[in-house]
């Protein structure tokens, strides 16, 4: 045991011979003169410099220049003072006022107007420290660097000069000719303006401004990714999602998961996840579980569908939804192939896919209005080729509605829920008041099948009756009134007398089944 602590002890002793053997001397190159003041200085040697000679030290490939210096030759340190140059290579250059070194360690600390050039790039501060061995430069106390067109601002930050790479914290402020950047952490690539976000951060552009928690950007290209609580905010549009690309040059966005785009003066948000922005064209496309929500102060409509456009500026905006398209609000929903909604005019068109002229041939009435956009109001279905919904724009109220073609009005009976009251024509003009439907006009051959009942609410029998025109007054409860425009063929049958058949005009068909009943099943 004796034996093994001698050879350790051996060891070391020769190991830190050979440190200290290969630790390099600071060497002094020139001075004016040598001076010692031990009372102030012990074992230090006070080296002046004149107008014609600065002191210069080196050490390590390394050359300091200053006007004074305290050389403390048996600790290899040094204290340089005034109009400091420091170099080192052929690209690193740095002038401070005052500069405090230690050769056995190969670090310093710089202090007064420091300045730190290394290629291009230009570090600015109060005081600087700097470790060789590891060749980083560390600022406490505010930096700002210059990097070509690009100013940077922060409180602390440390310079790794291998990579060119900056690593920023707390309070800083990125400027370029494009765009600002504010964030609390953040890593920014020197020459080639590459900035990755660790914190919050902002960043404003001529048209947008875009903040999040982690990200990339870069300032050359002018693009970004962007996650963690990210947002952008284009001309009046917000834009969220778990991840967002944006590309500046083509006013471009794109976001992915859980998106939402709020447009702030037409109080519509569209929920999704996926969505593509285009700035330019002032449009929006979503896909992907998308999801409309028109606010007004008296109720909200929201649409689903496969896919939802808004198209637009504000005089001229544009809504479109393609495919399995749904809404919903307060007291009507419905169904179609396609959905147009022109907000300037106040127009939604509830649109079936075009069928063929094969397909108009082979299919039935039935089958074609079992395809045919659909509304529900109360007990009321009614469906047609196209159904167009008009509102009062000035009162963001809706004022009517028309079907284009083979109109078809179903309300199940409120006194016996079996039966079923009818009326087809070619064309329908209904009147809204106070968001419900309070009269419908069905024009054009137009066909009814109404159960008429007593006080007692006893059935008396069942009118089918022709018509060029038929109005019906709309209660809170179902049909109140028919009026016949002209007179009407037809008569009042004993329920007994109809084959069950003859109890449903062509083409019925009762689609109660897929009425939506509340906004959550759109989001399904």
């Amino acid at each position: 045991m004796f034996k093994i602590k001698i050879i350790s002890l051996l060891i070391l002793i020769f190991s830190s011979q050979y440190l200290f053997a290969q630790e390099k001397k600071i060497e002094i190159i020139s001075a004016s003169s040598l001076d010692k003041d031990e009372l102030l200085y012990p074992d230090a040697n006070i080296l002046k410099g004149s107008i014609e000679k600065k002191v210069h030290l080196r050490h390590d490939e390394m050359d300091i220049y200053s006007n004074n210096a305290i050389f403390f030759q048996k600790k290899n340190k040094f204290i340089a003072i005034g109009d400091v140059l420091l170099k080192q290579g052929d690209s690193l250059e740095l002038k401070c006022d005052s500069l405090n070194y230690d050769g056995k360690i190969k670090k310093f600390f710089s202090y007064g107007k420091v300045s730190l050039i290394n290629k291009m790039t230009k570090l600015e501060s109060n005081e600087l420290f700097y470790d060789r061995n590891k060749n980083i430069a560390s600022f406490f106390n505010g930096g700002n660097i210059i990097d070509s067109l690009t100013t940077i601002q922060s409180e602390k930050g440390d310079y790794l000069l291998d990579i060119d790479k900056y690593k920023f914290r707390n309070d800083i402020i990125i400027i370029n000719p494009d765009y600002t950047i504010e964030s609390e952490s953040l890593d920014y690539i020197i020459g080639q303006e590459k900035t990755y976000f660790l914190d919050s951060t902002k960043i404003t552009g001529d048209s947008y401004e875009i903040t999040c928690n982690r990200g990339f950007y870069n300032g050359k290209l002018l693009k970004g990714y962007f996650i963690d609580n990210a947002k952008i905010l284009m001309n009046d549009r917000i834009i969220k999602g778990d991840s967002i690309f944006f590309d500046d040059n083509v006013k471009y966005a794109s976001a992915t998961k859980q998106i939402s785009i709020f447009d702030r003066n037409e109080k519509l948000q569209i929920l999704g996840e996926f969505a593509e922005i285009f700035e330019e064209k002032d449009s929006a496309i979503v896909t992907l579980n998308p999801i409309a929500i028109n606010t007004t102060e008296i109720d909200s409509l929201f649409i689903s569908a496969d896919t939802l456009y808004s198209v637009g500026d504000k005089k001229n905006r544009i809504i479109k939804g393609l495919n399995n398209v749904k809404f919903f609000k307060k007291n009507m929903s419905g169904k179609s192939d396609y959905i147009l909604i022109d907000e300037n005019k106040g127009l939604t068109r509830l649109i079936r896919k075009k069928l063929g002229n094969r397909d108009l041939q082979i299919m039935s009435q039935e089958q074609i209005n079992q395809i045919n956009p659909i509304i529900w109001d109360g007990n009321n279905q009614i469906s047609g080729d196209e159904i167009i919904l008009k509102e009062n724009v000035k009162e963001n109220k809706l004022d009517s509605l028309i079907v284009t073609n083979n109109g078809f009005i179903i309300e199940k009976d409120t006194i016996d829920t079996n039966n079923y009251n009818q009326i087809k024509g070619i064309k329908i003009l209904g009147k809204f008041l106070k968001g419900k439907i309070r009269s419908l006009k069905v024009d054009q051959n137009a066909e009814i099948i109404y159960h008429m009942y007593n006080d007692e609410n006893e059935l008396i029998g069942v009118d089918k009756a022709l018509s060029s025109s038929i109005l019906m007054k709309i209660a809170q409860d179902g049909i109140d009134e028919i009026i016949f425009i002209t007179s009407p063929e037809g008569m009042l049958y004993p329920e007994s007398f109809l084959e069950e058949s003859e109890k449903f005009l062509q083409g019925f068909v009762n689609r109660e089944n897929e009425k939506i009943k509340s906004k959550s099943e759109l989001f399904k």
